[in-house]
């Protein structure tokens, strides 16, 4: 008797967990933001075997990937640069520091400047 009351308590327990679980997979929603990046779950093989061609983003600060900043006023600021701690005068591929913000980081390439501005996560 005493182990069926024990088997009962373990069922019921396991059926509020299962509910509660089901309640929280309900209201959690999330929409993966690709932030002009290649899918992760596309396949890079066709079924036939063939690469799948994936294009590279363009333009202005495209391969900078600007992670986040550690701002000082007094000139001693860092930022997290396609995960690299830089400062300023440091290069990152073709680019070099020039300027360190709070909201942003500014690049020279080839003399010429380049803004990246530090993506604010949504709370």
């Amino acid at each position: 008797m005493l182990l069926r009351t024990k088997v009962l308590s373990f069922l019921a327990l396991t059926g509020c967990c299962l509910a509660a679980l089901a309640v929280f997979a309900q209201e959690a929603e999330y929409a993966y933001d690709d932030k002009g990046r290649r899918n992760p779950f596309m396949p890079l093989v066709t079924q036939d075997g063939r690469l799948v061609k994936v294009e590279e983003a363009q333009g202005e600060g495209a391969g900078l990937s600007l992670e986040g900043i550690i701002f000082d006023n007094r000139g001693l600021s860092y930022a997290i640069v396609n995960a690299s701690v830089v400062k300023i005068g440091d290069k990152i591929g073709d680019y070099q520091v020039y300027r360190i913000d709070q909201d942003k980081v500014v690049f020279l390439k080839e003399g010429e400047p380049v803004e990246v501005v530090l993506e604010k996560e949504e709370p």
